[in-house]
């Protein structure tokens, strides 16, 4: 009887899901339907966080680059307005050189160092949600919290960028269905950083670790853990508290939303902060022959954790 109930039909309560669905996307669309323009003659893309990215830009951003990719902060956000709602577009992201410089840090500030190194096949960004309705895309800000910069060209789909020379992300939106048609290109120069594989200006270090929600979470729970003796946490063999802004990143997909998974390499070669006291080492209890066999003691124990829960985070 069941089979046949279902054979001839949703019934009621399938009907009610339904349609409670179908009325939760309505008025999430229709959001972005009050911000449409068929004729897209009011496009308008906006910065979101604008004044958030004119403190980093007064003293000269910077973004860090590794092999397997690191995260920006600030993270770009834009809103839009003047699409057409019932249209298809897709929302692309690359990074154009700001100038014909290579940079250096010397004496607390950035100059130019000569030439630039040859642009190399940067990827360009598709973001996850293309292709969308502008309606989509209108309902509230796009962000591009998952793109990732790179140094070395590792096929991830990953922005690959030259250490040391400045760049401007630029947005492009594409309307797509039948032909292809570019709609615009923006970019922002508040968004401008010097692409750096650590920090040089400290002012910087203390703008990440201020204003990113992961490095400011990261803090606050070795202050809760370790509020008298900042040498007893684990991460300290690694890094510096200074340095938590731009190692603290938050995991997921690559590229793109479709892209492939791209492995965590191991521990990354660290400089120890100033003011790090170094002990000697203490002596093995046991001959060198027992010491693969030996029971870990809790020292060790942290060490080990901290080892595998740096790579697993960074």
């Amino acid at each position: 009887m069941k089979v046949e109930g279902l054979a001839e039909g949703p019934g009621p309560a399938s009907q009610c899901c339904i349609s409670r669905l179908l009325s939760v996307v309505e008025s999430e669309l229709q959001a972005g339907r009050e911000k449409g323009d068929p004729t897209e003659k009011q496009l308008k893309v906006t910065l979101e966080e604008a004044e958030l990215w004119r403190k980093f830009k007064e003293v000269t951003n910077e973004m860090i680059v590794t092999k397997s990719g690191r995260r920006m902060f600030p993270v770009l956000k834009v809103s839009v307005s003047g699409l057409d709602p019932n249209a298809m577009y897709s929302f692309l992201l690359d990074f154009q050189p700001a100038d014909s410089h290579r940079w250096k840090y010397v004496n607390g500030e950035w100059v130019t160092a000569g030439k630039p190194e040859p642009v190399g096949n940067g990827c360009v960004y598709i973001h996850p949600d293309s292709p969308n309705f502008g309606a989509h895309w209108m309902k509230a800000p796009v962000s591009f919290s998952k793109v990732k910069l790179t140094n070395k060209l590792n096929g991830g789909g990953q922005i690959m960028l030259n250490s040391l020379h400045k760049y401007e992300p630029q947005l492009h939106i594409v309307r797509v269905g039948g032909s292809h048609r570019m709609v615009t290109n923006v970019s922002f120069s508040d968004t401008q950083f010097i692409a750096v594989t650590a920090y040089q200006n400290e002012e910087i270090t203390a703008l990440k670790i201020k204003y990113n929600p992961f490095a400011k979470a990261f803090l606050d729970a070795k202050e809760r853990n370790h509020p008298n003796s900042p040498l007893e946490s684990p991460f300290d063999s690694h890094m510096g508290i200074q340095h938590c802004g731009w190692f603290l990143s938050n995991p997921d997909s690559l590229c793109s939303g479709g892209g492939p998974s791209f492995p965590y390499s191991g521990g990354l070669p660290l400089a120890p902060p100033h003011g790090y006291k170094h002990y000697p080492p203490r002596p093995a209890p046991y001959p060198p022959p027992y010491l693969p066999h030996r029971t870990h003691t809790s020292g060790e124990t942290h060490r080990h954790l901290a080892s595998s829960l740096f790579q697993i985070l960074f």
